[in-house]
């Protein structure tokens, strides 16, 4: 006597011929053992999360469209704190800009009157050398002077250190060799501190260093014939 029993296979199935299992509730694909399982979509986390999150954003909309008084709302109210809250910050800066005071910015020039000289030369090498330039009163010989002088007292008079006691700067004369320009240096200072100056801040190596470092940071092709050759400076 045979029985037949129907067993209906619904935890695996399998599909083609390299035997890939799939769940019950998995829709398989007849094919030649390439196809693909496709799963039937169900509810995730995410979604639940993500309703969670429009559902917080919706509400923060709703408490910032709020009337507080009148047509006044709560995110106006927001607004108009953070804008007074930076413009009482950038006039405090500038009432403090305007009230403090350095004491080093002021100071009676009329005080300043023991000369400190300093001479040397320099070296123009992108100068070609006339005759001109040895006569100190020919056209020549005048104008690369000022140019030269008005390019002195820029370093100085720009100089922090040095600015306020700087005096004049003079090209006395010009040599053969490209162009070789000597030139002297005035600075001034108060009776009482000249000692202290004279050590420290209007010492040769100060002056010295200032200047030094205005010619190495030169361009030579945007300084043309004006260009000092660092290396040729001398001082004392």
């Amino acid at each position: 006597m045979e029985t037949s029993v129907d067993i209906e296979l619904q935890t695996i199935k399998t599909n083609g011929n390299d035997g890939a299992a799939y769940l019950s509730n998995e829709r398989v694909t007849a094919s030649n053992g390439d196809g693909a399982a496709y799963r039937y979509p169900d509810a995730s986390e995410r979604d639940g999360l993500l309703s969670g999150q429009e559902s917080a954003v919706c509400r923060v909309k709703r408490e910032l469209n709020e009337v507080v008084f009148w047509k006044v709302r709560l995110w106006m109210i927001i607004i108009s704190i953070f804008v007074l809250i930076l413009a009482v910050i950038l006039i405090s800066m500038a009432v403090c800009s305007v009230i403090h005071e350095d004491k080093d910015d002021n100071f009676d020039r009329s005080m300043f009157k023991v000369p400190q000289h300093f001479h040397g030369s320099f070296q123009l090498p992108n100068r070609v050398f006339t005759e001109e330039l040895l006569t100190r009163s020919s056209n020549e010989s005048q104008a690369l002077a000022a140019d030269l002088q008005e390019k002195l007292v820029d370093l100085y008079t720009s100089s922090p250190a040095l600015g306020r006691y700087f005096s004049r700067a003079e090209i006395r004369e010009f040599r053969n060799g490209s162009v070789i320009a000597d030139y002297q240096l005035t600075f001034l200072m108060p009776e009482e501190q000249q000692d202290q100056l004279r050590n420290i801040t209007l010492s040769r190596e100060m002056v010295y260093n200032v200047f030094r470092q205005f010619l190495y940071d030169q361009e030579p092709d945007e300084s043309g014939q004006m260009y000092i050759d660092p290396v040729s400076l001398s001082m004392f």
